[in-house]
C-alpha cells in the first residue's frame, strides 16, 4: 500500500489540508519581504560631495554653491562623486564655461549630502556605500544570496533528517534572531554577517514550506498547491512595497519584515509533522495519529478500521525500500548517461538564467517613470495573472515551449527597454511590467518541467542541483549592475543575452506533457 493510497482514505484535500496551506501562507509571504528588501534597504538617493565652508556662500542660492563646488557630468547634470578642490566663481558668470584647470577636479573628500526626501536612512546613507564603495552595497545582496546557497545545503540533509516541522521551527526562530540582529547593526560587517546569516535561515523556509504543505496533498491537487503557494510569495512581493513605503528608516524597516516570523512560528506550531516523513522514519504511532486527526477533520471517521498497524508497516516498508534504492544515486549519478546529463546540463543552465533574469529585473526599480514603491507593488501584482496563465497554458502548449519563450520573450523585454529612449517613460513601464511577467512565468514553470524531467530515484538530487545553480544566479544578478562603469547598458545587455541564451537552451530539454513519470535513469536513456 503506497502513501498515496492512505491519503485518498482519510481525503486528499480536505479542511484538515486547506487549513495546513492557510498556515503556511504566512511563512511563505515572509520570504520576498527579505530576498527583495535589497531594493529599499540599500537604496541609494541621490547624493553630491559635501563642500566644506558652505557657510561662508551667504549670499549665493543652493545652485550657486553647486556650480561652483561641484562639476557637471555631460547630461548636464551635478556629478555625485567628483567635486573642484577650490571654488569656480568664474562659473557664475556662465556655467558653460570649463573649469579653470581640469587638475582641480578631485573625489568627494569630505563625505556627501544625501537626498532624503524619499529615504530618511538606508546603508548606503549611513556608511557612505556609494562611488569607490559602490561594490559593497551592491554584494550586499550577494552575502544574503550565499547564505541562501548555504542554507540550501544544509537545510535540505536536516530536514530529511530531523523532520520537516522542527526544521521550519529552528529556521523560523534563526530568522527572527538574524533579522533583529541586522537591524541593529553597527557597522557594515555586522550587517553583511548577519544579512549572511538571515539568508542560511530563510533557506530553511524556501526549501521546507512547499514539500511540507504538499506531502499531505494528493497527487491531483499538487500542481493547484504549487501554484497557490507561490501566489503568497506576490503578495509578499506587494506587501512588501507597503512597509518600506510606511517605513522609510532601514533599521525600522528590517524590524518591520522580521516581525511577521514571530507570527509564522505561532502558525506552524499548529501544522502536523508529515506523516509521509514520519512512515519513512519508522514512526509508525506518530503518523498514526496525525492520520486519524486528518481523517476526522475531513470527516473520514471509517479511517480508524481501515488503516490498521499492519497497512502502516507495508506503508514504511515500501517507502524505506525506495530510500533505500535512492540512496545510492549522488549528484554525480546526473551525469554518468548521456541523456541524463543532456537534461542536467540543459536544466542547469535554464535555473540560472531563470534566477539570473527574475532577479535581475527585480532588483532594478528605476528608470521607468514610477516610483520605487509603486514599481515593488506592480512588479508583485503582475505576478498573480502570469501564475494563473502558466497554469492553463503548459497543460495546452507544453512544458519546453511554455519554458523556452517565457524566457526568451523575458529577454526580449530586458532589450526592448535599451533601446527605448529615457523620456518615454510610459512605454519603457509597460515593456518592463510585461518582462516582470514573463520572468515569472518562466520560474513558475521551471518547478512544474524540472520535477517532471529527472527520474524519481535521482529527482531530489536533481532538484538540488538545479536549486543551487539558481540560487548562483541570485547571487551574481546583484553584482552585474556594477558593470555600468564599463558600459551604461551593459548591465541590461547581459541579463537579455543570459535570458535568451537559457531559453534557447530550453528547447533541447524533451516535452513532458502527458507523458508517464520516468521512475528509473532507464525509463529516459
Amino acid at each position: 500500500m503506497k502513501f498515496e493510497d492512505l491519503l485518498l482514505e482519510i481525503g486528499g484535500f480536505g479542511r484538515f489540508q486547506i487549513l495546513i496551506l492557510a498556515m503556511l501562507c504566512l511563512p511563505r509571504i515572509n520570504l520576498p519581504m527579505h530576498f527583495l528588501l535589497h531594493n529599499f534597504l540599500a537604496a541609494t538617493p541621490s547624493h553630491h560631495c559635501a563642500i566644506p565652508h558652505q557657510e561662508a556662500f551667504v549670499n549665493l542660492t543652493t545652485e550657486e554653491v553647486l556650480l561652483i563646488s561641484i562639476p557637471r557630468k555631460p547630461d548636464g547634470t551635478f556629478s555625485s562623486c567628483e567635486m573642484f578642490s577650490q571654488p569656480q566663481f568664474h562659473l557664475l558668470l556662465n556655467s558653460s564655461l570649463p573649469p579653470e584647470n581640469k587638475s582641480i577636479i578631485q573625489h568627494c573628500q569630505h563625505g556627501w549630502v544625501y537626498d532624503h526626501s524619499q529615504f530618511t536612512s538606508t546603508i548606503s546613507t549611513q556608511w557612505d556605500l556609494v562611488c569607490e564603495q559602490r561594490g559593497l552595497n551592491q554584494a550586499t545582496a550577494t552575502f544574503f544570496f550565499i547564505g541562501v546557497t548555504m542554507g540550501a545545503m544544509m537545510f535540505g540533509y536536516l530536514s530529511d533528517r530531523f523532520g520537516r516541522k522542527t526544521m521550519l521551527q529552528l529556521s523560523l526562530v534563526c530568522s527572527v534572531v538574524f533579522g533583529m540582529l541586522s537591524a541593529a547593526s553597527v557597522s557594515y560587517r555586522m550587517l553583511a554577517i548577519t544579512r549572511t546569516l538571515t539568508g542560511v535561515a530563510l533557506s530553511g523556509l524556501s526549501l521546507i514550506v512547499l514539500p511540507l504543505g504538499m506531502e499531505w496533498v494528493d497527487i491531483q491537487h499538487r500542481t493547484f498547491t504549487g501554484i497557490l503557494s507561490s501566489i503568497f510569495w506576490s503578495v509578499g512581493n506587494m506587501l512588501l512595497a507597503l512597509a518600506a513605503y510606511l517605513v522609510r528608516e532601514w533599521h525600522w524597516l528590517l524590524v518591520a519584515v522580521t516581525g511577521p516570523c514571530l507570527l509564522s512560528i505561532l502558525c506552524v506550531w499548529w501544522v502536523p509533522e508529515s506523516a509521509r516523513w514520519l512512515i519513512a522514519k519508522g514512526k509508525v504511532k506518530q503518523a498514526h495519529r496525525h492520520l486519524l486527526r486528518c481523517a476526522r477533520m475531513n470527516g473520514r471517521k471509517d479511517f480508524a478500521q481501515l488503516s490498521d498497524f499492519l497497512l502502516l508497516c507495508q506503508a514504511l516498508t515500501r517507502m524505506a525500500t525506495d530510500k533505500n534504492m535512492r540512496g545510492s544515486y549522488s549528484y554525480i549519478s546526473l551525469f554518468r548517461t548521456p541523456v541524463l546529463r543532456k537534461i542536467s546540463l540543459c536544466s542547469g543552465v535554464v535555473w540560472f538564467g531563470v534566477a539570473f533574469s527574475y532577479y535581475g529585473m527585480s532588483l532594478n526599480l528605476t528608470g521607468f517613470g514610477l516610483s520605487i514603491y509603486l514599481s515593488q507593488f506592480v512588479f508583485g501584482i503582475i505576478e498573480i495573472p502570469a501564475k494563473m496563465v502558466m497554469y492553463v497554458l503548459v497543460n495546452r502548449v507544453g512544458r519546453r515551449l511554455s519554458q523556452a519563450w517565457t524566457l526568451i520573450l523575458t529577454g526580449v523585454c530586458i532589450g526592448a527597454n535599451i533601446v527605448i529612449p529615457k523620456p518615454f517613460t510610459s512605454l519603457r513601464s509597460v515593456v518592463a511590467i510585461m518582462g516582470k511577467g514573463f520572468s515569472e512565468a518562466a520560474f513558475t514553470t521551471v518547478f512544474l518541467y524540472t520535477s517532471e524531467l529527472y527520474p524519481t530515484i535521482v529527482r531530489q538530487n536533481g532538484m538540488g542541483y538545479t536549486s543551487f545553480l539558481a540560487r548562483l544566479g541570485g547571487a551574481l544578478a546583484p553584482l552585474v549592475f556594477l558593470l555600468d562603469e564599463v558600459w551604461r547598458s551593459l548591465p541590461e545587455v547581459t541579463y537579455c543575452g543570459v535570458a535568451v541564451c537559457s531559453g534557447a537552451v530550453a528547447f533541447l530539454l524533451p516535452e513532458t506533457l502527458h507523458a508517464r513519470l520516468p521512475e528509473g535513469i532507464e525509463d529516459i536513456e
